[in-house]
């Protein structure tokens, strides 16, 4: 009677040990996946980081047409200010890596301030610090909410005139739940360099911002 209810204490002894190792194994198991998790977050924060400075740092510019060109660029721009929440940091990123790749004459950013637009960051000479709306290429294409293709700035009633070297210019609105609230401008010093692929790949990019 006495073994009996040794081995009887015994097994819920045991019952009770394996219990204990089950849970403790859990609580382990629950442990090292959560640490697991944290590790790969951490480590997909840092691959990106690494993509958007290589991309940075080593921007792929092809030859080929200038269609070719802007299908190679664009994804570039988007994976470079992805996750960039400064807005002149990427503005002035999307400016050098359209200089460095078209080398136009000059492309820059201007911002609505209240009843003007205000220079931001650009590539090239120095340019009009403020346009009303309504007045010059980027005023107009402002108040229309539409982008505007230039062959000759000459030509368009009211052009001023940052640069005398400037002959076409193409200006794209960049828009918010139907406001504009800037313009991207690009001026080349030859006639007629902008049209309707122009149009179509800087629309798209604007969309990024």
């Amino acid at each position: 009677s006495t073994l009996m209810r040794s081995s009887a204490a015994s097994d819920v002894y045991k019952r009770q040990v394996i219990s204990v190792i089950r849970h403790h194994n859990a609580a382990c198991q629950s442990l090292i996946t959560n640490r697991l998790s944290l590790i790969i977050y951490r480590l997909s924060l840092i691959t990106k980081s690494l993509i958007t400075n290589c991309v940075a740092e080593n921007l792929n510019i092809i030859s080929g047409s200038k269609e070719e060109q802007y299908a190679s660029l664009l994804p570039q721009i988007k994976s470079l200010i992805e996750g960039e929440t400064d807005l002149i940091a990427n503005l002035a990123n999307v400016t050098a890596a359209l200089k460095e790749t078209f080398h136009f004459f000059w492309v820059g950013f201007y911002l609505v301030k209240e009843d003007e637009l205000v220079l931001a960051p650009f590539q090239g000479p120095i340019a009009c610090t403020r346009i009303r709306k309504g007045k010059g290429v980027c005023g107009t294409a402002w108040r229309e909410k539409r982008t505007l293709v230039i062959p000759d700035v000459d030509a368009f009633p009211g052009h001023i005139a940052c640069s005398s070297l400037s002959r076409s210019e193409i200006v794209v609105p960049l828009m918010k739940e139907g406001e504009v609230w800037g313009v991207l401008d690009i001026d080349s010093e030859l006639l007629g360099m902008f049209d309707e692929i122009d149009k179509e790949y800087l629309e798209q990019l604007c969309g990024y911002l």
